[in-house]
């Protein structure tokens, strides 16, 4: 439980081909907190600068070039297939690798994890990513565990499985960090209960 004195702020790093649920699904959940109490402050940073086009053809602009981005406590690095190409960035890498360091926590969704392991934040941890991507991850992260799960908790570092998932992690923080009846009356206000019609495919 943190301090309810002190604002912890969330950076959600966007970039050219991010998946759009990866990033609006946290976002939705750490704003809705926010709104119900939680001491956040939350923004979007852009990556080479802050006009995005996402992967579905969505296109935004972060509250922040990379260039300028405020101290976060939290990063959360989403994924999508914009990951493939700055995953072999050296200067994206060598940026996000200090930004990540000086937070309390270190996030991803989806393949966004392959970049948290390429910045060495997944060195003999648990992580996750989509379904789709585990050997994709693999190949970045050869000394770290794979785990096929919703979202995983090792440490200051938290990962999640693909595009939704990033909803499930993110209330979980949220509970981690400031209780669980705040969690829920997240989730509630939300109207986050998942039926999908068709269920779960294997």
């Amino acid at each position: 439980m943190t301090d309810a004195a002190h604002l912890m702020s969330v950076a959600i790093l966007i970039f050219p081909d991010v998946e759009e649920l990866d990033f609006v699904g946290p976002w939705e959940v750490f704003t809705m907190a926010k709104l119900l109490g939680a001491p956040l402050s939350v923004f979007t940073l852009g990556w080479p600068d802050s006009n995005i086009t996402c992967a579905k053809g969505l296109k935004v602009t972060a509250d922040y070039p990379f260039a300028d981005a405020p101290h976060a406590d939290i990063v959360l690095v989403p994924g999508g297939k914009g990951t493939r190409v700055l995953a072999q960035d050296d200067g994206f890498n060598t940026a996000l690798r200090p930004y990540l360091a000086a937070a309390t926590w270190q996030t991803s969704v989806c393949t966004g994890s392959a970049l948290l392991a390429r910045a060495g934040f997944l060195e003999g941890r648990r992580a996750t990513t989509n379904r789709g991507a585990l050997d994709f991850l693999r190949a970045h992260a050869p000394h770290t565990y794979i785990l096929d799960e919703r979202y995983v908790h090792d440490g200051s570092v938290v990962t999640s499985a693909g595009v939704s998932a990033g909803i499930d992690m993110s209330l979980w923080l949220v509970g981690h960090l400031f209780g669980e009846d705040l969690a829920r009356s997240t989730q509630t206000r939300m109207e986050y209960f998942p039926e999908p019609p068709y269920g779960k495919t294997s």
